[in-house]
């Protein structure tokens, strides 16, 4: 079993700066990848971004060049790095730990992010 618990969301203006946290515990020697995904009202849950244990990254193009995935492995947390953010940026934000085989997924209870002036 893995846990995964976020932090870091709120209430933000356009253009400004967030950073989430997801602190990680419990059997995470099989975990291959960890990641940010979002709900927004109304839609479905879609990929923000990636991070394997090697480092490599993927990004959602919507997010491209203004949010930053990264990992702490001596703290078990991955953190994602919101700049210029952006009304259609508002979502709950979940963090995600992935094992490829056998394929399990695991979620955090989500961190609300809200974009207005």
């Amino acid at each position: 079993q893995v846990q995964l618990v976020e932090s870091g969301g709120g209430l933000v203006q356009p253009g400004g700066s967030l950073k989430l946290s997801c602190a990680a515990s419990g059997s995470l020697f099989s975990i291959d990848a960890m990641g940010w995904y979002r709900q927004a009202p109304g839609k479905e849950r879609e990929l923000v971004a990636t991070i394997t244990n090697g480092g490599t990254t993927d990004y959602a193009d919507s997010v491209k060049g203004h949010f930053t995935i990264s990992r702490d492995n001596a703290k078990n947390t991955v953190y994602l790095q919101m700049d210029s953010l952006k009304p259609e940026d508002t979502a709950v934000y979940y963090c995600n730990a992935h094992r490829r085989w056998p394929r399990q997924d695991y979620w955090g209870q989500g961190t609300q992010v809200t974009v207005s002036s």
